[in-house]
């Protein structure tokens, strides 16, 4: 296995631990020119850093359609990390890094946006009004207080919770989830909150699959 560590950020303290291994650092959210110079030289990425920077590294991963030749890790430099839970990671960091360079990886389904971006984690809305489909089921029409989309094993799924004081919640899982609104600011996606108000997004399982070692 030729690998890598790619400390993003402020992952610096975990970066200091791991000895001699072959590691690079890189900004917060890495994108083209700290990325793709890496790619085609390693076959394991062991992403150190938050939900987001693992998802940028992904999102170059897709673009260069290397997702079949390249396997990813992941060590979270951050409490509370959807990826880390829903890949089942160990929390003590170092059992997480031995698991993520030496640990066997696993095809999972990748989600997608119709923005070019990438779903590792969970994105979330509040207080919409609009309408959206679960592939071919109605999942809302009118005001819903939340939304919360994440990947699932078989693609998507998004919990939409109705009501302020008496708040219920139900869940639906496809393919795909789309959905049109009045245009809202409240997007936030794998912990980032978006720049730009929207008033459509469309997220589905991509055609290749993401190569994750998990637990």
């Amino acid at each position: 296995m030729r690998g890598i560590v790619v400390a993003c950020g402020a992952s610096a303290d975990l970066s200091a631990r791991l000895g001699d291994v072959p590691l690079v650092h890189a900004g917060p959210r890495p994108g083209k020119a700290e990325i793709d110079p890496l790619l085609g030289e390693h076959d394991r990425l062991v992403v150190l850093g938050t939900d987001a920077d693992l998802a940028a590294v992904v999102v170059r991963l897709m673009r260069r359609e290397l997702l079949p030749g390249v396997s990813v890790g992941f060590v979270a430099a951050e409490s509370g990390s959807r990826v880390a839970a829903h890949w089942r990671l160990p929390s003590d960091p170092d059992e997480a890094f031995a698991l993520a360079w030496k640990g066997e990886d696993a095809e999972i389904s990748l989600v997608r946006d119709d923005t070019g971006g990438v779903l590792l984690g969970h994105a979330t809305l509040r207080d919409v009004k609009g309408q959206a489909y679960c592939d071919e089921q109605v999942a809302f029409d009118g005001s819903v207080s939340g939304i919360e989309v994440a990947p699932d094993d078989s693609g998507v799924t998004a919990r939409i919770t109705r009501g302020k004081l008496l708040k219920r919640s139900a869940t639906y899982r496809g393919r795909a989830f789309q959905l049109g609104c009045v245009p809202t600011s409240s997007l936030v996606i794998d912990g980032v909150p978006q720049d730009r108000e929207i008033t459509r997004r469309t997220w589905y399982r991509h055609t290749a699959d993401l190569r994750a070692v998990r637990g």
